[in-house]
């Protein structure tokens, strides 16, 4: 009996020295999640439907935030430009410096005379409410649209500005990664592959993914740490029970 119990003992100690580590490493993971997260992105409401479908009124986004040299075509930002308006702004980049931008041919925009897909654009809906004309974006500036062009004011709405309707790359805050509101819709954007050939190509996606695992197996590591103690117990109890009957028995 003494030998039983010795065993037992030792199998406490080792699993309850395994379930600290757990937690602790539940816990680095998961806090640490949160900082690498609120430290690499920001969220912002979308308050108009000018993205839609991408993005719908009143979402939540979270966008990572970059500089403007780190912007592709496809990508969606969250831009700041005074002539714009006085609140922050989100849109898609379709033009980069040195850019011909025009629509529609075939019905489709064109990029220095490429055809470029847009899956993300409404279901049944033309790609602009209006031809665009051929304009040139200037170097070190970006043209924007919005996903709903019928009801968007982007580049579109301001072509007749000195800059052609585009802005300048300092003016981007961030790159949205993910819709993360309405609970329960929580989605990645997707990198428009329409845009892959052109040079630059497409920007790599970022940490999100990364950040959201992290949070999530540290949460599982603290709560399944956790846990070891009251199941332990409850087991030693069954066990423990267990051996009296058998005492008894015997006797």
């Amino acid at each position: 009996m003494s030998r039983t119990r010795r065993t037992d003992e030792g199998q406490g100690g080792l699993g309850s020295v395994l379930s600290g580590i757990a937690v602790a490493l539940g816990c680095v993971l998961f806090l640490g999640g949160f900082v690498w997260g609120a430290v690499l992105y920001q969220p912002y409401t979308v308050p108009t439907g000018s993205m839609t479908p991408t993005i719908g009124a009143g979402d939540r986004v979270l966008a990572q935030r970059i500089g403007g040299e780190e912007v592709r075509r496809g990508d969606v930002v969250v831009f700041e430009q005074s002539t714009w308006g006085d609140l922050p702004m989100v849109k898609r980049v379709v033009g980069v410096g040195g850019d011909k931008v025009a629509c529609c041919t075939d019905g489709k925009l064109t990029i220095n005379g490429k055809e470029v897909a847009e899956p993300y654009l409404p279901e049944g809906k033309g790609v602009a409410a209006g031809a665009i004309p051929t304009t040139t974006v200037p170097k070190g500036r970006l043209f924007l649209l919005g996903d709903e062009r019928s009801g968007s004011l982007d580049s579109t709405a301001h072509l007749d500005d000195a800059d052609g309707g585009t802005v300048p790359r300092d003016a981007v805050r961030a790159r949205v990664d993910a819709v993360a509101w309405p609970m329960g819709e929580f989605r990645m954007l997707e990198r428009p592959e329409g845009f892959a050939d052109l040079p630059g190509g497409l920007s790599e996606p970022g940490p999100l993914r990364v950040v959201l695992s992290a949070i999530v197996v540290g949460m599982v590591l603290v709560l399944g740490g956790a846990a070891y103690g009251p199941v332990a117990k409850r087991l030693g109890r069954g066990r423990g029970r267990s051996r009296t009957t058998e005492a008894v028995g015997a006797g």
